[in-house]
């Protein structure tokens, strides 16, 4: 059960009184013919919203999702990089079940050292396509009857796994790359997204052809899938939100560090970042574009919205965006930082608004719940690894289970190869560079600041036991050590990232909230000038 601390205040009217799992099942009658809406962010953090806890960020139009639904705060994505954890909501399985173990592109075996990272171990192989063999949610959504949309980022394969090629009728956007290659402003880069009119914010397109799909088809029931590729880096704005939150920022007080050093990386503890805190508001204002659609169709009372992230928000690594405390760590990392997500599912009719459960639950169980929620027939065989969310979300209880994460790869930001299980309140990490285990009890340490193994021995064994049982079961892949491995060139790599990383992302900060700085004439190219 968490903290009360983790929700602020100010909106614990909103979310009910008290802790635990409080739901007022004042329920409506239920449509014969729901539609959904699942959005999904990319990189967002657990702590990036306001409705979870931030004063920095702006977030009115996703806030209202969870308050007008269940806020699940103990929701997580199966993976703390981006391709498995959309793998996972798409099968219903475990990363180290369906095989996508890293984000689609990243080196693994002998090529790992490419890098010149110095690691002891050679990171696992993973798939890169999603398997044709599974029957995924789209397309168990087309055997129930409805059209399907996708718009945004895939990354789960190249040509012949494409959004059209794992049951998506509609693909706007949608290719193998995990980033916004051309940024977020046309003209994009995308071969299956044409360009706008030069300026045009990328979510905002997304948000528009998602919104031209819905008008199109109100009358047909619809799975609309919007995977926003925000806000993952390069991370941009206008000038004008720049300026914003530039002011904000300033006003809250500027910080005179904003870094502290995790184990390899430097992480970020403040969230400060202008550039970061506009792109997060564009894609609030995207989403509220598309609710207030739902709204105008008359169609929000009978379409349940889904909101999540596929990884913790970038406190490392990448553009070093933002801060996930009280949580250690970010994306890439294996500490709750790196995998707890913001969780919302809206159903209107039953009556739960601004509710809240604490019970863990995780991207795996997306599929069964949504099947369960239209009524479909449920496939046992293939979300294997989720659960339906339905007793949860009509104030009953779930069986106690275990989860399983597995990550045989260094992350980007920091982390570290590893395993974790997580049953109740016990979180274990198994590390693959020597072994050892890390114990938490997150009810009474969020921040994962106590390692509690050596005062636990019996529940640390058998949790390891437990984990290390699974992952054999389901034929999980393994890091192999490298030997090669230079221990004296890793350790100046550390000593390099000390004495010259973490100095230029002190001053970078401070740049990024200086009143004259701007990153190029045109603003990334949000800014049209006439010829």
């Amino acid at each position: 059960m968490l903290s009360r601390s983790i929700i602020p205040k100010k909106f614990a009217m909103g979310l009910l009184a008290g802790l635990g799992l409080l739901v007022s099942c004042q329920q409506k009658d239920v449509p014969r013919n729901p539609n959904i809406l699942f959005i999904l962010a990319d990189d967002l953090g657990y702590h990036d919203l306001s409705c979870m806890g931030s004063e920095f960020y702006e977030t009115p139009n996703i806030d209202k999702i969870g308050l007008e639904g269940m806020i699940f705060t103990d929701g997580h994505a199966t993976c703390q990089v981006c391709s498995p954890s959309r793998a996972s909501i798409m099968t219903g399985q475990f990363p180290a079940r369906h095989g996508i173990t890293d984000w689609i592109g990243a080196r693994s075996g002998i090529e790992w050292r490419e890098h010149k990272r110095y690691s002891k171990l050679l990171p696992a192989a993973y798939l890169h396509n999603l398997p044709h063999a599974f029957t995924t949610l789209p397309e168990a959504m087309k055997e129930a009857g409805y059209l399907t949309f996708f718009a945004g980022k895939w990354h789960l394969g190249s040509e012949g796994s494409y959004p059209e090629d794992h049951g998506f009728d509609f693909n706007k956007g949608g290719f193998e790359s995990g980033w916004p290659r051309g940024g977020y402003f046309s003209p994009y880069q995308n071969p299956k997204l044409k360009d706008g009119e030069p300026g045009e914010n990328l979510s905002m397109r997304l948000a528009r052809e998602t919104v031209q799909f819905i008008r199109e088809n109100k009358d047909t029931l619809f799975f609309a899938y919007l995977s926003f590729y925000a806000v993952h880096s390069p991370i941009q704005t206008t000038s004008e939100k720049w300026e914003k939150y530039r002011q904000k920022a300033a006003g809250m007080g500027i910080a005179e560090s904003g870094y502290i050093m995790e184990r390899r990386l430097p992480i970020r503890q403040v969230q400060d970042n202008p550039v970061y805190g506009g792109l997060v508001e564009a894609m609030d204002e995207a989403v509220g574009l598309v609710l207030g659609c739902l709204e105008e169709l008359g169609l929000d009372g009978q379409t349940i919205v889904i909101f999540t992230s596929d990884n913790g928000g970038v406190s490392s690594g990448d553009n070093f965006s933002t801060a996930n405390l009280p949580l250690r760590g970010g994306k890439g990392y294996q500490w709750e930082g790196g995998i707890r997500e913001p969780y919302f599912i809206r159903v209107p009719w039953l009556g739960n608004q601004g509710a809240r459960c604490d019970v863990p639950v995780t991207g795996t169980d997306f599929y069964p719940t949504l099947l369960e929620l239209v009524g479909a027939e449920l496939k046992p065989e293939q979300h294997i690894d989720g659960v339906s969310l339905v007793p949860l979300l009509y104030g009953d209880s779930i069986p106690e289970r275990s989860l399983y994460w597995h990550y045989p790869h260094y992350g980007n930001q920091g982390g570290d190869p590893s395993s974790i299980i997580r049953e109740g309140a016990w979180k274990l990490i198994h590390y693959w560079e020597d072994g050892h285990d890390e114990l938490y009890n997150l009810t009474k340490d969020i921040s994962e600041s106590t390692d509690v193994s050596a005062d636990c021995p019996d529940i640390t064994e058998q949790m390891r036991f437990r984990l290390l049982e699974w992952l054999a079961e389901v034929d999980a892949q393994m890091p192999v050590p490298d030997p090669e491995y230079d221990r004296e060139l890793d350790m100046k790599r550390q000593e390099e990232i000390r004495s010259g990383l973490w100095p230029r992302l002190e001053q970078d900060r401070l740049d990024y909230l200086s009143p004259d700085w701007q990153p190029d004439e045109n603003w990334w190219g949000s800014k049209v000038t006439e010829d």
